[in-house]
């Protein structure tokens, strides 16, 4: 309730310095709210470097590689599900927590806060090191981010993406009314972002980019009542990426997707089913 009062009294009277605390509020990483059995299998580990920086990458198995993404907030742990039927199937999969994110180092913005395209960096460099993506498994803004590292040179032969976040500005309104302020402070917001960011928010906005990169076959689920991911992203996602399938779960939220048995089934069943993406020559 106060922040949302001294929001309310800033975009009257000081929109400038409420959209400097509405930028670092928006850049700011959520807490992990896992649960402490979320631990990591015993694997290899491997540490990349992004811009001097110190990204910890987790590996299992030999094969085709599948790597696991997480999204805000997220761990390297989160995905562990997919874990045993990738290895089951013949895959060695690769997981990694970006920056700012588990047991990676702090990004360019200091501890707590980081980017898309400072994750996307983070994805880029743990490819580099294990090598070509038969597939990517993403979830929420880590699906931003795969779309992101795509379109500056990554190759997957599938994707999975899971309650994908696709498009940021409509966040930005229900950001806005949940923390109190309007319009005022919510541009100039949105053009520090810009600013921070590199970028416009037009290069966040995947289905009207999809025809900027060579599209690879593309499985979303999300569900309608989805807290924390529009379901209209995935709807979204699918009109504009050719070929992609779309599939509607219930009851399964933002995160019990992450573990339902019938989801992993079905995603590791897309993943399997493509042909194999051979390792480059170096």
């Amino acid at each position: 309730m106060a922040t949302r009062t001294a929001f309310g009294t800033l975009e009257r009277v000081a929109p400038a310095v409420g959209a400097r605390w509405a930028e670092r509020l928006w850049l700011r990483i959520p807490p992990y709210r896992g649960r402490p059995a979320e631990m990591i299998p015993p694997g290899q580990t491997v540490e990349v470097s992004v811009g001097g920086r110190r990204v910890v990458s987790h590996a299992w198995g030999s094969g085709p590689v599948v790597y696991l993404v997480h999204g805000w907030g997220g761990h390297r742990g989160q995905l562990r599900a997919y874990l045993r039927p990738l290895l089951d199937a013949g895959y060695r999969v690769v997981a990694f927590d970006a920056l700012g994110h588990g047991d990676s180092d702090p990004g360019e913005l200091g501890p707590g806060r980081t980017t898309i395209p400072e994750m996307a960096a983070a994805l880029r460099a743990v490819v580099a090191e294990h090598g070509p993506a038969h597939a990517i498994i993403a979830h929420s803004l880590g699906a931003n981010s795969t779309f992101y590292a795509l379109r500056r040179g990554v190759a997957a032969g599938r994707l999975v993406f899971l309650a994908p976040m696709t498009q940021p500005t409509p966040y930005t309104a229900l950001f806005a009314a949940m923390l109190g302020f309007d319009k005022r402070i919510r541009t100039r917001m949105m053009a520090r972002v810009e600013r921070r960011v590199g970028e416009p928010w037009a290069a966040f906005d995947i289905p009207s980019q999809v025809a900027d990169i060579v599209a690879p076959p593309l499985l979303t689920v999300h569900d309608p009542n989805d807290r924390e991911t529009r379901y209209a992203d995935s709807v979204a996602l699918r009109k504009a990426w050719p070929g992609a399938e779309l599939v509607t779960v219930k009851d399964l939220g933002h995160w019990r997707l992450l573990r339902d048995p019938a989801t992993v089934s079905r995603a590791v069943t897309f993943v399997t089913s493509g042909p194999v993406r051979q390792r480059a020559a170096s």
